[in-house]
Order: C-alpha cells, then structure tokens, then sequence
C-alpha cells in the first residue's frame, strides 16, 4: 500500500488574489469571515463582562477624585433611574471592552477579506495607516480623559451650593465614551492629511497653504467638543491638532521628496503661461536640383487585375 502526500490546493486567499473565484465564492468567503470575526468577538465579550466592573470604575475616577462626589463610605454618589440600567449599562460596557480586545481577530478577517483586491503599495499603505491609527487613537482617547475631569468640576461649580447635584451613571458613562471617542476621532485627522498626500491630491506645499484654515478648524472643532469653556481644556485638543497637522505636513514633503514631484518639466509654469520651447537646431542641407527641361520618366504601366467568373446572382 503506497502512501504519498497530498498536494495542498489553493487557499481562498489566493484564489481571491488571482480572481479565480465566482461570485457565489465570493459570498461564502464573506459568510466564512463574518462567523469568525463574530465568533471571536463574542469570545471578547465574554472577557468584557468579566473586567466590565473594573472598567466602569476606572471611567468614574474623572468624578469621583472630585471633592464632595463621595459618600460618607467612599463610594461615588451615582445613582441609577431604572432598575435594570446598571445590568444594561455592563452590557454595553463588556460589549465595548470585547471589540477591542477582539480588534485582532476581526481586524484579520476584514483584511484578508480586502486585501486580494488592493495591489502591492496599497497594502504597504494600509499596514502603514493602520499602525498609525492605533496610537493616536489612544492619544485622544488618554487626553479625554484628562479633560473631563476639569470640564466635571466646572461644570459641577456653576450649578451653585443650594442645588445637590446627583449624576445617573448611564448618562454619566455616556457622557465620558462619547468624549473619549470624539477626541480619539479628532487625532486621526493627520491620517486624512497624509492620504490625501499619498494619493497625489494635494502636494505638500498646497497642504502647508492651508494652515491658516487648518488652524481655525482645530480651534472651533475644539472649543465646540470640549465640555468647559475655559481656554485650558480647549488650547490643550486644539494645539495637539496643529502639532499633528505640521508633522504629517512634514512627512508629506519627505514624500514628495522621494517620489520627485514638483520637479517636473511643466512645475514652475502658470496654466495660462507658454512654455518655452529648448531644443538645438540642427542645420537641414539643400537637396539636389530638378531639370525641369530632362526627359520625366513615366510611371509603370498597373495591369488590370484579372476579371472574376462569378454572376452578380450567385448565392454561394
């Protein structure tokens, strides 16, 4: 009995790659990574729930380091509307943790799902972008947190001393994640910029133009996210955005530099400007002179060509 080995056959990866898939493949290949990136975002949602508890406490540090935000026993002065908001608010909690501890997994199989449609530079850009997302978007994130426990404690001071002021943990919780991911969306803005750069629709010096307009934005975008209207809060997200608008600048002249632009014949020339013409003129000699008074050679007789014995009725 003879025994060999198997030859292995081509993945779907790169099945996908080559274009060798029909469209019904295609659809299985998407059912095949949506059960995985659900499965292991349930896996994630269960280790959500378990830190769900430690996590809800870590977010309520802005208000409860606050003065007069504890009770006598130390625990924060949160209450809850509903009997079922604090199992709800664990829910949507552990349902957060889970997606990003299970960004891996779901990440994975979105890219390989992509990924055979992208050329060779466009998944160098892509592992590029992504490796960049991560960091800044964690950078916001960590800023945020900082931010709100000034913009608590302004908030709290204007309400005055006859009011007891008791936050609802749902609203509060809300109030904090949504801070948290404005801010860690506002850092991703220097991706934009250096994709714009990268796929040659602004060049380095239109993108340095901007700054004037670059620079209001960060400001407005800042003084309308930032809870507090103190000048702190606000200068500290919006001069954040314009370090990260100046540096991805940076990168994008390093960029232009590699790839040779603006040296182009045609660079330094208006639309409505004529390029000057710089070539050397080679001379041309005088051809050989034509006695018109000589004999002209006639051209040779064509022959007719031969007649086809075919009639105008015939059908083959």
């Amino acid at each position: 009995m003879a025994f060999g080995l198997r030859k292995r056959g081509p993945s779907s990866f790169e099945r996908a790659a080559d274009g060798s898939m029909t469209l019904v493949e295609h659809i299985r290949e998407l059912r095949n990574r949506l059960f995985k990136a659900s499965l292991g975002i349930l896996i994630g949602f269960g280790f959500g729930l378990w830190l769900a508890g430690p996590v809800r406490e870590l977010l309520s540090q802005p208000y409860c380091q606050l003065p007069g935000s504890q009770l006598p026993d130390g625990r924060c002065n949160f209450v809850q509307l509903g009997p079922a908001d604090l199992f709800l608010l664990n829910l949507k909690i552990g349902l957060w943790v889970g997606l990003i501890l299970a960004a891996p997994v779901w990440l994975y199989q979105l890219w390989a799902f992509i990924a055979p449609g992208l050329h060779r530079h466009e998944r160098r850009y892509a592992y590029a972008f992504t490796a960049l997302a991560a960091p800044l978007f964690a950078a916001g994130a960590v800023l945020a947190y900082f931010v709100a426990s000034k913009g608590l404690e302004f908030l709290l001071e204007i309400s005055g001393d006859d009011i007891n002021t008791t936050l609802d943990i749902t609203r509060y919780i809300s109030f904090i994640t949504n801070l948290i991911l404005m801010f860690g969306v506002a850092f991703e803005f220097p991706l934009i910029v250096l994709m714009l750069n990268f796929v040659g629709i602004a060049s380095a010096k239109r993108l340095l133009s901007w700054w004037r307009v670059a620079v209001f934005v960060f400001f407005a975008f800042s003084a309308v996210v930032t809870p507090t209207p103190d000048p702190f809060g606000m200068s500290a997200l919006a001069l954040c955005l314009c370090a990260l608008y100046f540096a991805a600048v940076g990168v994008a002249f390093l960029n232009d530099k590699r790839r040779g632009r603006g040296k182009e014949i045609y660079a330094g020339i208006d639309d409505d400007e004529v390029s000057p013409l710089e070539f050397d003129r080679e001379p041309v000699e005088a051809g050989q002179r034509v006695d018109a008074s000589g004999p002209i050679d006639a051209p040779a007789p064509v022959a007719a060509p031969a007649p086809i014995d075919r009639r105008y009725d015939d059908v083959t």
